[in-house]
Protein backbone atom coordinates (compact mmCIF):
# COMPACT_ATOMS: atom_id res chain seq x y z
CA UNK A 1 0.00 0.00 0.00
CA UNK A 2 0.67 3.79 -0.54
CA UNK A 3 3.10 5.60 2.04
CA UNK A 4 0.02 8.25 2.52
CA UNK A 5 1.27 9.80 5.25
CA UNK A 6 4.50 10.21 2.96
CA UNK A 7 2.77 11.56 0.55
CA UNK A 8 0.12 14.34 2.27
CA UNK A 9 2.79 15.64 4.01
CA UNK A 10 4.67 15.98 0.92
CA UNK A 11 0.85 17.39 -0.62
CA UNK A 12 0.76 19.78 2.56
CA UNK A 13 4.16 21.37 2.10
CA UNK A 14 4.00 22.06 -1.63
CA UNK A 15 0.39 23.44 -0.99
CA UNK A 16 1.42 25.77 1.82
CA UNK A 17 4.69 26.95 0.29
CA UNK A 18 2.43 28.21 -3.10
CA UNK A 19 -0.71 29.38 -1.87
CA UNK A 20 1.11 32.90 -0.27
CA UNK A 21 -1.32 36.39 -1.49
CA UNK A 22 -4.07 34.05 -3.68
CA UNK A 23 -7.89 34.15 -3.55
CA UNK A 24 -10.06 31.42 -2.70
CA UNK A 25 -10.20 29.93 -6.19
CA UNK A 26 -6.68 30.08 -7.21
CA UNK A 27 -6.09 28.35 -3.70
CA UNK A 28 -8.60 25.70 -4.60
CA UNK A 29 -7.03 24.99 -8.10
CA UNK A 30 -3.34 24.62 -6.92
CA UNK A 31 -5.14 21.75 -4.23
CA UNK A 32 -6.58 20.09 -7.13
CA UNK A 33 -3.27 20.65 -9.11
CA UNK A 34 -0.98 19.06 -6.36
CA UNK A 35 -3.22 15.83 -5.05
CA UNK A 36 -4.04 15.05 -8.84
CA UNK A 37 -0.28 14.87 -9.41
CA UNK A 38 0.81 13.15 -6.37
CA UNK A 39 -1.69 10.88 -5.19
CA UNK A 40 -2.13 7.76 -7.38
CA UNK A 41 -5.45 6.82 -6.93
CA UNK A 42 -6.86 10.16 -7.07
CA UNK A 43 -8.46 10.12 -10.26
CA UNK A 44 -10.88 12.69 -10.09
CA UNK A 45 -10.46 15.74 -7.88
CA UNK A 46 -12.47 18.69 -7.75
CA UNK A 47 -14.66 21.14 -5.52
CA UNK A 48 -17.92 22.12 -5.75
CA UNK A 49 -19.95 25.32 -5.05
CA UNK A 50 -23.70 25.11 -2.91
CA UNK A 51 -25.59 27.30 -5.17
CA UNK A 52 -29.43 26.56 -3.35
CA UNK A 53 -30.79 22.89 -4.54
CA UNK A 54 -27.87 22.37 -6.56
CA UNK A 55 -24.02 22.20 -6.37
CA UNK A 56 -22.35 23.96 -9.32
CA UNK A 57 -18.55 22.49 -10.16
CA UNK A 58 -15.61 24.26 -9.49
CA UNK A 59 -12.00 23.96 -9.72
CA UNK A 60 -11.58 20.59 -10.91
CA UNK A 61 -8.30 18.09 -12.07
CA UNK A 62 -9.27 15.07 -14.05
CA UNK A 63 -12.01 13.89 -16.88
CA UNK A 64 -14.87 16.31 -17.56
CA UNK A 65 -17.54 16.13 -14.48
CA UNK A 66 -20.79 17.11 -13.89
CA UNK A 67 -20.81 21.13 -14.09
CA UNK A 68 -24.43 20.61 -11.99
CA UNK A 69 -25.36 18.22 -9.11
CA UNK A 70 -28.37 17.44 -7.31
CA UNK A 71 -27.30 17.32 -3.23
CA UNK A 72 -28.66 14.21 -3.10
CA UNK A 73 -25.39 12.62 -3.86
CA UNK A 74 -22.20 11.98 -1.90
CA UNK A 75 -21.41 15.89 -1.63
CA UNK A 76 -24.84 16.40 -1.11
CA UNK A 77 -24.87 14.52 2.35
CA UNK A 78 -21.40 15.94 3.10
CA UNK A 79 -22.67 19.42 2.97
CA UNK A 80 -26.15 18.67 4.88
CA UNK A 81 -24.65 16.88 7.72
CA UNK A 82 -21.06 19.63 7.70
CA UNK A 83 -19.45 15.79 7.72
CA UNK A 84 -16.47 13.94 5.66
CA UNK A 85 -18.74 11.20 4.03
CA UNK A 86 -16.31 8.04 2.96
CA UNK A 87 -17.54 5.90 0.17
CA UNK A 88 -15.66 2.81 -0.87
CA UNK A 89 -18.15 1.86 -2.93
CA UNK A 90 -20.05 4.07 -4.87
CA UNK A 91 -22.85 2.12 -6.05
CA UNK A 92 -23.90 1.18 -2.71
CA UNK A 93 -24.45 4.62 -2.02
CA UNK A 94 -28.34 5.51 -2.04
CA UNK A 95 -28.86 8.24 -4.53
CA UNK A 96 -25.05 8.39 -5.92
CA UNK A 97 -24.56 10.91 -8.72
CA UNK A 98 -22.53 8.94 -11.65
CA UNK A 99 -20.28 11.76 -13.15
CA UNK A 100 -18.10 9.05 -14.42
CA UNK A 101 -18.86 6.22 -14.33
CA UNK A 102 -15.20 4.67 -13.73
CA UNK A 103 -15.37 6.00 -11.08
CA UNK A 104 -15.72 3.32 -7.88
CA UNK A 105 -15.32 4.86 -4.90
CA UNK A 106 -15.34 8.50 -3.12
CA UNK A 107 -14.39 10.90 -0.08
CA UNK A 108 -16.45 14.63 0.22
CA UNK A 109 -15.69 16.66 2.80
CA UNK A 110 -17.59 19.98 3.19
CA UNK A 111 -14.77 22.98 3.44
CA UNK A 112 -15.67 25.63 6.33
CA UNK A 113 -14.48 29.18 6.52
CA UNK A 114 -12.98 30.60 9.52
CA UNK A 115 -16.72 30.96 10.94
CA UNK A 116 -17.77 27.80 10.48
CA UNK A 117 -19.96 28.64 7.12
CA UNK A 118 -19.52 26.14 4.52
CA UNK A 119 -18.04 27.42 1.33
CA UNK A 120 -17.33 24.82 -0.76
CA UNK A 121 -17.24 20.94 -0.45
CA UNK A 122 -14.20 18.93 -1.78
CA UNK A 123 -14.65 15.41 -3.73
CA UNK A 124 -12.32 12.97 -4.80
CA UNK A 125 -13.21 10.06 -6.71
CA UNK A 126 -10.88 6.97 -7.49
CA UNK A 127 -11.15 4.19 -10.46
CA UNK A 128 -10.70 1.52 -7.20
CA UNK A 129 -13.14 0.39 -4.59
CA UNK A 130 -12.15 1.19 -1.44
CA UNK A 131 -9.20 3.53 -1.76
CA UNK A 132 -10.14 6.12 1.00
CA UNK A 133 -9.86 5.62 4.74
CA UNK A 134 -8.79 7.65 7.43
CA UNK A 135 -5.49 8.69 6.62
CA UNK A 136 -7.37 10.26 3.60
CA UNK A 137 -9.57 12.22 6.25
CA UNK A 138 -6.91 12.99 8.91
CA UNK A 139 -4.99 14.55 5.93
CA UNK A 140 -7.55 15.84 4.03
CA UNK A 141 -9.66 17.71 6.90
CA UNK A 142 -6.01 18.94 8.15
CA UNK A 143 -4.92 20.53 4.70
CA UNK A 144 -8.30 22.13 4.18
CA UNK A 145 -8.91 23.62 7.25
CA UNK A 146 -5.23 25.08 7.38
CA UNK A 147 -6.06 26.32 3.96
CA UNK A 148 -9.63 27.81 4.63
CA UNK A 149 -10.63 28.53 7.94
CA UNK A 150 -7.36 27.52 10.26
CA UNK A 151 -8.92 25.00 12.28
CA UNK A 152 -7.35 21.16 12.51
CA UNK A 153 -10.82 19.32 10.90
CA UNK A 154 -14.21 17.57 11.20
CA UNK A 155 -15.84 14.58 11.98
CA UNK A 156 -16.29 11.81 9.50
CA UNK A 157 -18.35 8.85 8.49
CA UNK A 158 -17.68 5.86 6.46
CA UNK A 159 -20.83 4.37 4.31
CA UNK A 160 -20.80 1.11 4.20
CA UNK A 161 -24.19 -0.43 3.57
Amino acid sequence: MTNKSGIYEECFKEITEKLKDMDIHEKMEIICKVFKKRIPYYFWVGFYFPRGEFLELGPSMGPPACNRIAMTGVCGRAIKERRTIIVPDVRKFPGHITCDPRSKSEIALPVFDSKGNIIAVFDVDSKELGSFDERDREWLERILGYVFSGDEGRSNDTYDN
